[in-house]
């Protein structure tokens, strides 16, 4: 999915990217989270080696300089869309609704990837970098230990027992899974279908945790 990192910009982010349009210019007061939306739109059409401080301003319509004031540095600004992906998909995506309910459980995935596959793009961007740059590790773990620590806390609310880790990285795992290949097949009716096909394995498990044992004597 990403490109090679090979000619890509310094590390301060600096260099141009040659025929990228400008959006239009960004509204007083829109300030941080325009420029976080324009650093996940960048890296999702053109990799991590896309990101430079004036293809973000230019994808937001601001100026070079405020990009540098906002971030200081190209780490900082890669740091900080990470977060914003993070809550973005933590707030849309149903995975810790905090009801215990299985019917509740990742409701709108599917609806999540279709209105904004550019910030799962992005994480996937980041995910598939860091194999090639150990030093983003600690900010993809960060990510995941996100939605892992997410998963666990809803499923421990509809188990009878707290989940562990296995089962919570096996449930993610799938969810994952379902989100990036939506991402490339389209076909969202096949995403709301299988997660339906998983909220009834939880449901045989919330039933063999509340039976009763039986009596050996």
């Amino acid at each position: 999915m990403t490109a090679s990192a090979e000619g890509a910009e310094g590390s301060d982010g600096s260099e141009g990217t040659g025929d990228r349009k400008p959006r239009r210019r960004m509204n007083y007061g829109e300030g941080r989270e325009a420029l976080l939306n324009a650093a996940v739109r960048v890296v999702a059409q053109g990799g991590l080696r896309k990101l430079t401080y004036r293809a973000v301003a230019q994808e937001a319509g601001a100026t070079h300089g405020l990009v540098v004031h906002h971030f200081g540095s190209r780490d900082a600004l890669i740091a900080e869309a990470l977060a914003h992906a993070i809550r973005t998909s933590l707030n849309t995506s149903a995975l810790e609704p905090g009801t215990g309910k299985v019917a509740d459980f990742s409701v709108g995935v599917s609806d999540m990837v279709i209105a904004d596959p550019g910030i799962q793009a992005f994480q996937y961007e980041l995910l598939l970098e860091a194999r090639r740059r150990p030093e983003l590790l600690p900010q993809i773990r960060a990510l995941y230990d996100a939605y892992f620590d997410a998963t666990r806390r809803e499923l421990s609310r509809m188990l009878p027992e707290d989940a562990g880790r296995p089962l919570t990285r096996l449930i993610f795992a799938a969810l994952d899974g379902l989100v990036l290949h939506q991402l490339v097949f389209g076909e969202p009716e096949t995403t709301d279908a299988a997660i339906e096909e998983l909220r009834g394995l939880l449901r045989l498990l919330v039933a063999d945790g509340h039976e009763t044992p039986e009596n050996d004597g």
